[in-house]
């Protein structure tokens, strides 16, 4: 029988479905296909992959040929392999994580809750301290604030907020559901914090976890989708330093997050933090704004002695386009308060004043929690009660 030529449209169209198992998306619209022509009876395709040795290149020739070759009028293919430029792998990146963002899987998360991850480009900026003193001050208003300890490897959260009891688990009500772990409460003033991290998984704080990549996003997962956070007004994740396999995670699966950039004086750390905001932004979550922590001493004379350098945080903040959100005075009581489990915020002092400050405007400007009494939800609730009261009144 004879056939009509095969165009290239046509092995573009079955090219469409082969999937990159990793990305989740097919090698056509990520930009991996890079030509396509027609020789007689044999296609000719070559085939960009993110690295040369992509340890998925077997499935992905098995997927072309055995599409490709039924095609009526096509009898072989023949592949030919190059690998993506750095601007084009930035470029595939981008579009895997947006569709990973927008076919995230439904969390424990309330709707209505601000999730803030709190990050840095390094370690030793006081991310961790960052983390549970805006916690703090955020619950001191009277607000339900989540504080997920998302640096696996390197938990500090459990001392710095004084919580060292073994995670409990709530057992299904039915078998089709799952049981639930859940968060340590710390009472703060009208508020409350829950807490959750590996740190009140292990037996000691000392304790190594040997964890490579996969599992390392599996746990955050674990945290997102088994932990029974019950309301939330806020939840702070405190995130390992750098661009690695938490931070991807984080992006896929808890598409409303935002990110708040620590970093210090120094030059070296605001250089570094830029990594980390960019990594935001190709992940499509936005960034509210730098904080920079350790900015100066000072003296019982007044006397500012800026030890690790100035303007770190302003020059960070202006590069990235956000706000500088305050700065964090260099002061004993922030790490004796970490130590201890009591946050330097629940004291007095200029840097409890500043985590205050900080806290006051992430509430009232830069990420106030949704004013749910304005949601149609909370007016349709009413509803029945205003027929209800005036069917009484009939009578």
């Amino acid at each position: 029988m004879d056939h009509q030529p095969v165009d290239e449209t046509e092995i573009l169209g079955v090219l469409r479905g082969v999937m990159d198992p990793e990305l989740h998306d097919n090698i056509v619209d990520l930009g991996m296909v890079r030509s396509v022509s027609v020789k007689g009876e044999t296609a000719h395709i070559t085939i960009a992959l993110t690295t040369a040795g992509c340890p998925l290149r077997a499935t992905i020739k098995r997927d072309c040929e055995t599409r490709v070759e039924s095609l009526p009028g096509i009898n072989s293919v023949q592949l030919h392999w190059d690998e993506l430029t750095p601007e084009e792998r930035t470029r595939v990146m981008e579009r895997a994580r947006l569709k990973a963002r927008d076919t995230a899987a439904p969390s424990q998360i309330p709707a209505r809750t601000r999730v803030i991850s709190i990050a840095s480009g390094k370690g030793g900026v006081g991310k961790s301290s960052v983390t549970v003193n805006i916690a703090t001050a955020l619950a001191s208003r009277g607000l339900t604030v989540g504080v997920l300890d998302a640096d696996i490897w390197g938990f500090s959260v459990p001392r710095m907020l004084g919580v060292d009891s073994r995670l409990n688990a709530r057992p299904a009500n039915s078998d089709e559901e799952r049981g639930k772990i859940v968060p340590e409460e710390r009472p703060e003033g009208p508020g409350l914090l829950k807490v959750v991290s590996t740190g009140l998984m292990v037996d000691t704080e000392e304790t190594a976890l040997m964890w490579r990549g996969l599992m390392l996003a599996k746990a955050v997962e674990q945290f997102l989708h088994d932990v029974d956070w019950g309301d939330l007004d806020y939840l702070l994740i405190d995130m390992p330093p750098g661009t690695g396999d938490v931070q991807m995670a984080l992006a896929r699966l808890l598409p409303q997050a935002e990110m708040l950039v620590v970093t210090t004086p120094a030059v070296s750390a605001q250089k570094v933090a830029i990594r980390v905001a960019d990594m935001a932004r190709r992940s499509h979550m936005p960034v509210l704004g730098v904080i920079e922590n350790m900015s100066a001493f000072t003296t019982p004379d007044g006397t500012s002695w800026p030890l690790f350098g100035e303007g770190g945080g302003e020059r960070l903040a202006n590069e990235i386009g956000v706000p500088l959100l305050g700065s964090i005075p260099l002061e004993a009581a922030v790490s004796t308060g970490g130590d201890t489990g009591q946050p330097v915020a629940t004291s007095e002092g200029p840097a409890s004043r500043a985590f205050h400050e900080i806290a006051t405007r992430i509430f009232e400007e830069i990420a106030p929690p949704p004013d749910m009494n304005a949601c149609s939800a909370s007016v349709i609730a009413e509803i029945p009660v205003s027929l209800k009261s005036e069917k009484t009144s009939d009578h």
